[in-house]
């Protein structure tokens, strides 16, 4: 009997905690995210698949755009989370870094378990969509758009911000490459100095 009662509580113990887990994860899930994230990915896909012929493609998509719609709001949600770390490198690292790895880690086992499985061409599509999406996402969040919860705007407001994002976004590498050598020039024995953030 004492057996038994272990067994039952580890039972409801386990039950519990991934009760917790998929509140924690509902509590975290970024609509706004979700919604973008699915139509562009599932775009990469059927480009990247077109050869490959209709019903190869719709099934490939299909896959895809069930997969991120599901998990692509909790992700987000894990990065806005991420912002709030104490260290920013870590912050950045998990949000450029640790989410999209694992994201993309999942999803390409999502296509092998369902049979929808890709080129490889696709998938070094859809990685480096990944790592540049994962970029746009900490340039526009660290600036207030696309956050959910208290820290959110209304949608209207962040496709309004977007075209000054985007454009902060593109020319920022510009930017740094540019202060980094006129840095150099002024003194070629100094070593490299992180220039000064332009506000986007």
């Amino acid at each position: 009997m004492l057996h038994l009662r272990c067994i039952g509580d580890h039972e409801n113990m386990i039950t519990d905690l991934l009760c917790s887990l998929i509140v924690r994860a509902y509590a975290s899930w970024n609509w706004k995210c979700a919604l973008l994230s699915a139509s562009a990915r599932s775009t990469v896909y059927l480009v990247a698949t077109a050869r490959s012929g209709l019903k190869g493609s719709l099934a490939v998509v299909l896959v895809e755009m069930a997969y991120v719609a599901l998990t692509a709001g909790i992700y987000a949600g894990m990065q806005q989370r991420a912002l709030g770390f104490r260290s920013r490198l870590w912050g950045d690292l998990t949000v450029v870094v640790a989410v999209p790895g694992l994201a993309q880690l999942l999803d390409w086992a999502c296509h092998q378990a369902t049979g929808a499985s890709v080129t490889g061409k696709a998938t070094l599509a859809v990685c480096g969509f990944t790592l540049l999406s994962a970029l746009f996402h900490l340039h526009v969040m660290r600036r207030g758009a696309f956050l959910t919860g208290r820290q959110g705007r209304s949608l209207l407001n962040d496709f309004r911000s977007m075209p000054r994002l985007t454009f902060g976004f593109v020319v920022a590498p510009l930017a740094w490459i540019s202060t980094l050598i006129s840095l150099q020039g002024r003194n070629p024995g100094a070593a490299p100095q992180e220039p000064r953030r332009i506000a986007a």
